[in-house]
């Protein structure tokens, strides 16, 4: 506690005595966050709250199920999850897989398993910002980096160190049961609702959980935004005592603005920086889950693992075909 005391007051003093310098990160942060967060998630965030609320999740996953379900013998809800984990991007897979958990729409080690791998970098994000950025021109490499080994390193930890989840069972009336060995019991009740005279309609209902998505998925964003001031404000700290910005450590604290810092410099770095996250998306994700009673250390080490992974995979790339290798 004493040295986080010491780093907190060495910041403030540094924003007091640089208040250009700490402005400019500050104005970097808020920057990235209005223009690349906002589009990108706010949308997702909102519609994802609404389905979650109805319990639309199970109809959403229908597409993808039949292919999903074989491989990974996993619930309609969890698949779900890993659809939009997959999909939307940071903080969105904790923020589903949490709404799914405080629902008790999937159990508790269904949830620990969801955020084992399915809280990525989102595609759209990775092909129309990080690659331009990294001035790469392959596409298949990266993205089976990115999301071909979260999605391998899940089905691995399906079969063993979760082998114990729920399997849906389908009956001749083609209902979904579940085989559980978890003590948590599933349900779609969500205990938070009370017992009202008169049940609300269609529309009422409809219009309630969408002003619940709205409002949460707003205070969500606002959360994001004020990460992504903190931790590149931190990038003060190192850039008063060189006289310059340390831009190798600008992505481990933010992505975004940390990967605007170092440009194409060192893209396979880069790459493995996006697999972990950074600090701030570790933070975004405590908080996506801070309500409930989910590990954020599990989830730093399956990040950790997922980085291990991924550098396996790149030097993989470099022994085979060098020739390719990074373009």
């Amino acid at each position: 506690m004493k040295l986080l005391t010491i780093l907190f007051l060495a910041l403030l003093g540094c924003i007091l005595t640089n208040s250009r310098l700490s402005l400019s990160y500050a104005a970097m942060g808020l920057e990235l966050w209005f223009q690349k967060m906002i589009p990108t998630l706010l949308p997702f965030m909102i519609l994802s709250g609404i389905m979650v609320r109805l319990k639309l999740t199970d109809k959403f996953s229908l597409v993808l199920y039949p292919v999903i379900r074989p491989l990974y013998r996993v619930r309609k809800n969890v698949c779900y999850a890993m659809i939009m984990g997959f999909l939307c991007g940071f903080p969105m897979g904790a923020r589903v897989v949490d709404d799914l958990y405080i629902r008790s729409m999937v159990t508790r080690r269904e949830a620990e398993y969801l955020l084992a791998f399915c809280n990525n970098i989102g595609p759209v994000y990775f092909c129309s910002f990080v690659l331009p950025l990294l001035g790469r021109k392959l596409v298949l490499p990266y993205l089976f980096g990115m999301y071909g080994i979260p999605l391998l390193y899940g089905l691995v930890l399906r079969y063993t160190l979760y082998k114990d989840l729920p399997v849906p069972v389908k009956t001749p009336s083609g209902a979904e049961l579940v085989a559980c060995e978890d003590s948590r019991k599933v349900s779609g009740t969500d205990p938070a609702s009370g017992e009202i005279s008169r049940p609300p309609s269609a529309i009422e209902n409809l219009l309630a959980q969408t002003d619940g998505s709205v409002r949460t998925s707003m205070q969500n964003i606002l959360t994001l935004g004020g990460y992504m001031v903190l931790f590149n404000l931190l990038n003060l700290l190192p850039h008063i005592v060189l006289g310059r910005p340390l831009a190798v450590l600008a992505p481990l604290l933010e992505i975004t603005g940390g990967l605007s810092m170092l440009g194409s410099a060192v893209p396979l770095y880069s790459l493995l920086a996006l697999s972990f996250g950074g600090l701030s998306c570790i933070a975004q994700t405590y908080s996506s889950i801070g309500d409930s009673d989910l590990s954020i250390g599990n989830y730093i080490q399956h990040k950790m693992m997922l980085t291990a992974l991924n550098a396996l995979f790149y030097l993989g790339w470099f022994l085979l075909r060098p020739s390719s290798f990074l373009c």
